[in-house]
């Protein structure tokens, strides 16, 4: 027998008589729909139709009926001349709801800043999201040499600093589910391909308070990262410094570490958060 509580959190979530079966046909549109903004996202030069149809695996008719849909509500561009299309303005307005949602980008803003000139590297704010690090605010670093991400972009987790400062904090269920999901790619010869190696260099990262980035992504880059904790003690995000070997050296790992932690700490302190029992 159903219960009422059950009954009241179907109508709430879904229509009554929904559920999850059965409606991969219903969906498709969208489906299709969701996946060309997503890549015109991924591609700031834009695309044409011809290669959003190909690389999507979407008929050209199909492709070009969603996206003239998208056209009219301003979701998406296009330059006539050029037969390539664009992220339109809507599709940042309705994206950037997520920041002025979570208002500890806002909150993180100031601290960054004050970071970015304390220590002169690009300051980057970043989450988790289905398994991979997306980066959701930057400071950039005044150097002509420095490092800069495209906000809205994605990298992998067990390479990046963000990723392991945020990975060291996740219960073991969920970290072992990233990790079987998203598996543990090599980027360059310094990446961390190893599920035991990347357990014990998140134990680490405990233990210091801060994540190391060694070229693990990209070859001759280095970053240093801390988490930001929520209330309940739960890793929100990760802020980051970010720049070329040539100026983060060896012997200021340290100091950059030690100030990233410091500055994680404040901005945790300025939403109310706190640190969990040990980190």
């Amino acid at each position: 027998m159903t219960s009422p509580i059950t009954n009241l959190a179907r109508k709430r979530g879904r229509p009554p008589g929904s559920n999850n079966r059965g409606n991969d046909g219903k969906n498709q549109s969208l489906s299709r729909a969701l996946l060309l903004l997503e890549r015109l996202a991924e591609t700031p030069d834009g695309m044409n139709l011809t290669d959003l149809s190909h690389q999507l695996g979407i008929p050209a008719a199909t492709a070009h009926r969603l996206l003239s849909t998208f056209e009219e509500h301003d979701f998406v561009e296009q330059d006539p001349q050029l037969g390539v299309w664009y992220i339109g303005l809507k599709a940042f307005t309705v994206g950037n709801a997520f920041v002025q949602r979570r208002d500890f980008v806002a909150g993180a803003r100031p601290h960054m800043q004050a970071l970015m000139e304390r220590c002169g590297e690009t300051v980057n704010l970043g989450v988790i999201d289905d398994g991979e690090v997306v980066f959701i605010s930057q400071v950039e670093s005044r150097e002509v040499m420095r490092m800069i991400v495209r906000l809205g972009s994605r990298s992998p987790v067990h390479a990046s600093g963000v990723g392991k400062a945020l990975l060291a904090h996740l219960d073991d269920d969920r970290l072992a589910a990233i990790l079987e999901r998203r598996g543990l790619g090599r980027y360059t010869e310094r990446t961390i391909d190893n599920p035991a190696q990347l357990r014990e260099e998140l134990a680490t990262v405990r233990g210091r308070g801060y994540a190391l980035d060694d070229e693990e992504h990209a070859v001759g880059l280095r970053c240093v990262a801390a988490p930001i904790f929520d209330e309940n003690g739960q890793a929100l995000a990760a802020i980051s410094l970010s720049g070329p070997k040539a100026r983060m050296v060896d012997d200021r790992l340290g100091e950059l570490g030690v100030a990233i932690r410091q500055t994680a700490d404040e901005i945790t302190q300025a939403l109310g958060g706190r640190r969990p029992n040990g980190a």
